[in-house]
């Protein structure tokens, strides 16, 4: 067999090798996503800081900072800015804004548990979005085991004992920011345009200086400022790993749903949350106990599961298929 040969049938064999990228970057994502939650809620809660809003400019600052250091010294490549970059981008400034501010407030407003249970929201939201906007189709199993999450979504938030509507209200906000974000972004993470580093780059820049004049027109920031546990090592350390963990996390989503889909990406989320609400119930200290919730929790973790199962599973007779391919070509040259 010629080398032009070998070079023809090569790409077959490329599911199977991208399998390990996929796994790697859903447990990368799954891990921030984990770390950044519990940090959040530390210093929302146990310090009582004030200011969502501060801590997403952070993150914000964060992402620009270390994505800008990069690219000058060609650890990575974004585009330069022109004046496509904006209409190229739109509508996910204004998304991503709404997503981490919502974020950061529901966190603040509910207790671990509940805070996790209500995001499973975010599942069928993000199934929808990808039928609509990217033309996508899932089999009749992968759609069952995504409402069975949310039913068991249902029933665990159904007997929550320290109902808070505006907690809930912003964390349902934060389910369509998130479903909105995952889609619009594996739309627009094209190679030949920003890529994935461009799209967090000029996102996190375009969204900086409006979330600080809002900040500041709240009180927001000067709320911030006079916080007075910015003396506290402790305090200011976890600030800083929370505004690390917000660039880590704003990546980790992105390589995820580039190597898989944004529907993958957020049930990933979803098991983490589930896995979150089992600790809380041990350790958070604001869990409070009920056989419905608990019931409620594991439908949830059966449905993150199977969804997993049968997505692997989907992936592995990709795999297979790539291989056969590429043994047929061999075999005919």
């Amino acid at each position: 067999m010629s080398s032009g040969q070998a070079a023809e049938g090569a790409p077959a064999a490329s599911p199977a090798v991208s399998a390990v990228p996929r796994l790697l970057s859903a447990l990368f994502y799954g891990t921030c996503s984990f770390l950044i939650v519990l940090v959040n809620k530390a210093l929302l809660s146990a310090y009582s800081f004030p200011s969502p809003m501060f801590l997403g400019i952070g993150q914000m600052a964060a992402t620009i900072l270390i994505l800008y250091i990069s690219k000058l010294n060609k650890i990575i490549h974004f585009p330069d800015f022109d004046k496509s970059i904006p209409v190229k981008l739109f509508p996910l400034p204004l998304i991503y804004v709404g997503n981490h501010i919502s974020g950061l407030s529901s966190t603040s407003k509910l207790s671990l548990p509940m805070f996790t249970v209500l995001r499973k929201f975010t599942i069928p939201l993000t199934l929808l979005l990808e039928i609509i906007i990217l033309g996508k189709r899932y089999p009749l199993s992968i759609i069952i085991s995504v409402f069975a999450i949310v039913l068991g979504a249902f029933i665990a938030a159904g007997s929550d004992l320290s109902f808070n509507l505006e907690g809930y209200t912003f964390v349902l906000l934060n389910d369509i920011f998130t479903a909105a974000n995952g889609v619009y972004t594996k739309q627009k993470m094209d190679p030949k345009e920003l890529g994935k580093y461009g799209v967090l780059f000029y996102n996190a820049c375009f969204m900086v200086v409006p979330t600080v004049i809002i900040s500041f027109s709240t009180g927001d920031f000067q709320q911030a400022t006079h916080f007075q546990h910015w003396t506290n090592f402790l305090f200011v350390f976890q600030f800083l790993l929370s505004c690390l963990l917000g660039f880590l996390l704003m990546y980790s989503t992105v390589l995820c749903s580039h190597y898989n889909s944004a529907l993958t990406t957020t049930v990933v989320g979803a098991i983490k949350n589930i896995s979150i609400a089992y600790i809380g119930m041990l350790i958070g200290g604001d869990y409070i106990f009920s056989v419905l919730n608990f019931i409620g929790l594991n439908i949830c973790m059966a449905g993150g599961l199977r969804y997993s199962f049968l997505t692997l599973r989907e992936n592995g007779k990709s795999a297979q298929s790539g291989d056969e391919e590429n043994a047929l070509l061999e075999s005919k040259c």
